[in-house]
């Protein structure tokens, strides 16, 4: 990823074009993952989750051999970007739902969080791992050792045993299994309040990673090792959130610490929008990656825990169409408003807003900080 998005302004040098293979990323989700989950709650979901990453290393290794013999331009990026969003459609919902199958309710917490953390170490070494190798054996060599790594995650599914499938009989169609879980999800205000402050992160609150190489270089004035070690410094904040979740546990009241780590990410925004001094950046996006992560997992855990196991499928498609199915237009959004008065503007704006939302739902509905 970061590699692609280096590639992408190295091309074009435009912030817009940035905006738009983000949008062209994550659209799919938009479009697809209910129709992803309702798949989820139907079949087998390992073995959905191989071929899903099967798709994925093949798409990499067509990035790669572009790349390498030096063909690639924007258009095809965007088309292994649109790819990718349909696959990750059926993916994410089969991802997120399979790990109640692995652990039980009891231990749901836990597992979500060292999910996370194994997710966020990659965040941190990637990144920096990224600047190193695009010096060393350039951008196709980044994306070369992406395709590869796939096959650890492959031979990692095929040695996975669930406890059963945790699953209704789904219907006789499965537009009518979409259509109920919607229904769910709208009947459940707990719920559904949930998802919103998802969407709400998802649509204001991460488009600062798509604009980190504009930041990086027309803010902050640094190369590609330093962007490396930006993205790198939000990586670190969310590995210690994921640590710190996983040692707590299931632990009483997770919607206190769901509003303060909201509020502490809306804070981050604005000060990584005002701050142009490099290590203050730094220490801004560690902020960003541990509440933005906390915030995410507490949500995600308790989306799992709300909800029957034939619908979790479905209500965990919710969550990643709210997350990355919002997420494209978002990033049209700051790619817009960063083209028009610079990266700082556009997140600045961003934390503003999601300032005032955040604070509207603690006040507006308190019985969230109960869960």
């Amino acid at each position: 990823m970061v590699a692609q998005s280096w590639l992408v302004f190295q091309l074009t040098n435009s912030s817009l074009l940035l905006g738009i293979v983000g949008f062209l990323g994550t659209i799919p989700i938009f479009v697809l993952s209910l129709l992803g989950g309702a798949v989820a709650d139907r079949m087998d979901k390992r073995k959905i989750l191989l071929f899903t990453q099967n798709a994925f290393m093949v798409l990499a290794f067509i990035l790669a051999g572009l790349t390498h013999a030096k063909i690639i331009n924007v258009s095809e990026i965007m088309i292994i970007a649109l790819l990718n969003g349909v696959v990750m459609a059926f993916d994410g919902p089969s991802r997120q739902s399979v790990v109640v199958e692995l652990v039980g309710k009891k231990h749901l917490m836990n597992a979500i969080a060292l999910n996370s953390a194994a997710f966020n170490s990659a965040r941190i070494i990637g990144p920096a791992l990224a600047g190193i190798l695009i010096a060393g054996i350039g951008m196709s060599g980044c994306f070369y050792v992406n395709g590869i790594s796939f096959l650890a995650v492959i031979l990692a599914l095929l040695l996975i045993k669930t406890n059963g499938p945790l699953k209704q009989k789904p219907s006789t169609h499965i537009t009518k299994d979409m259509i109920d879980g919607l229904l769910f999800i709208k009947g459940n205000r707990i719920i559904m309040i949930l998802i919103t402050m998802v969407g709400m992160t998802s649509l204001f609150g991460v488009s600062y990673v798509i604009l980190m190489p504009v930041f990086a270089k027309e803010v902050l004035f640094v190369g590609i090792r330093e962007f490396g070690m930006l993205m790198s410094s939000a990586g670190i904040g969310a590995l210690i959130a994921a640590l710190m979740l996983a040692r707590l546990g299931d632990f009483m009241h997770k919607g206190r610490l769901l509003f303060v780590s909201s509020l502490i990410f809306s804070f981050s925004l604005i000060l990584f929008a005002l701050f142009k001094v490099f290590i203050f950046s730094l220490i801004a996006l560690v902020f960003l990656g541990w509440s933005s992560v906390t915030a995410i997992s507490l949500i995600n855990t308790l989306l799992q825990v709300l909800v029957p196991d034939g619908l979790r499928g479905r209500t965990m498609s919710a969550f990643m169409f709210t997350f990355a199915g919002v997420m494209p237009f978002g990033n049209l959004i700051a790619g817009y408003l960063a083209n028009w008065k610079g990266a700082s503007f556009a997140i600045f704006i961003s934390g503003i807003i999601c300032t005032v939302f955040f604070a509207a739902i603690n006040i507006i509905y308190p019985q969230i900080k109960e869960l």
